[in-house]
């Protein structure tokens, strides 16, 4: 958690959940609660042409926006902390469904949460990311960021993935079976937690490498420091690397997808109450009566 004493948070930075025929009714009533406070709201161009009005470029926003807003579900969040990466603003997000794991502040939430910004008592948590690239044969790097996972997976359903994999150079496991997520701590709770590898508390420093259905009962998850170098390929004539899935970069027999913990990771603004033992106990309905 890091010091924002002094921190200014007058203005918010918006980008709004595609797809979403009431955002712009929800983002109307929204805007009026921040400015109501006193807080001037921007709105990301892509996101304004939505709902049919002005907006500014999104790097321009990213500028003059002391914290970033995602109105959406976990999947907008993850899109702005991805996109915004190279600002170092902190990023809240406000639900437009149910609880996220990620965008914790709800509708019914947003103006508790004002009142609580302007008066300092917020928190803001500093979440590892995945810093990586695809290495071509040619020798040109296709850089990304990640915030949840990279999952490197086989095009056709019915053909088994082969995955070589070294850590800081040294060989160390062939992954055979559907694929393999390399996730966060963050992350650990999407696509890990379904093919059965261990929830990380999110503020830990360290990388999940899961197999998905592997073919051997040997293939375990295993946890590595986030400062080791993760280097995968395959033998394959084509397999895709998915990056926090949004992004897709296809790979073949020549390429190596190169992944490491992130020099900086991103700055999430939470509600000072928020816990993440009670999201995880009431997002995965731990402790209930069976």
């Amino acid at each position: 958690m890091s010091n924002h004493a002094s921190l200014e948070m007058n203005t918010a930075g918006f980008i709004l959940k595609p797809n979403d025929p009431d955002i712009g009714i929800l983002y109307e009533r929204i805007k009026a609660q921040f400015e109501s406070k006193g807080i001037k709201v921007l709105l990301a161009k892509r996101s304004a042409e939505l709902i049919d009005v002005e907006g500014i470029d999104f790097e321009q926003m990213c500028e003059d926006a002391d914290f970033l807003v995602s109105l959406g579900g976990d999947g907008t969040l993850l899109s702005l902390v991805r996109r915004s990466h190279g600002y170092d603003k902190p990023v809240v997000g406000i639900n437009a469904g149910n609880l996220g794991f990620l965008a914790d502040v709800t509708i019914d939430d947003v103006e508790v949460f004002l009142e609580q910004l302007i008066s300092k008592e917020y928190r803001i948590d500093e979440r590892m990311m995945i810093e990586g690239y695809v290495q071509r044969k040619g020798g040109k790097k296709e850089s990304f960021f990640a915030f949840n996972d990279v999952v490197l997976t086989r095009p056709v359903v019915s053909k088994m993935a082969t995955i070589y994999a070294s850590i800081d150079g040294v060989r160390f496991n062939t992954y055979r079976g559907d694929g393999l997520i390399i996730a966060t701590p963050t992350g650990s709770t999407a696509y890990n937690l379904a093919s059965g590898g261990p929830v990380m508390y999110p503020l830990t420093q360290a990388l999940i490498m899961t197999p998905i259905l592997a073919h051997s009962l040997t293939q375990r998850p295993l946890v590595v420091p986030a400062d080791f170098t993760i280097e995968l390929s395959s033998p394959e004539e084509r397999i895709i690397a998915v990056i926090d899935g949004q992004d897709n970069y296809e790979m073949t027999s020549d390429d190596i997808l190169v992944i490491m913990g992130a020099k900086r990771g991103a700055k999430l603004l939470h509600r000072k109450e928020r816990n993440y033992f009670a999201v995880l106990r009431d997002k995965l309905s731990w402790g209930d009566a069976h």
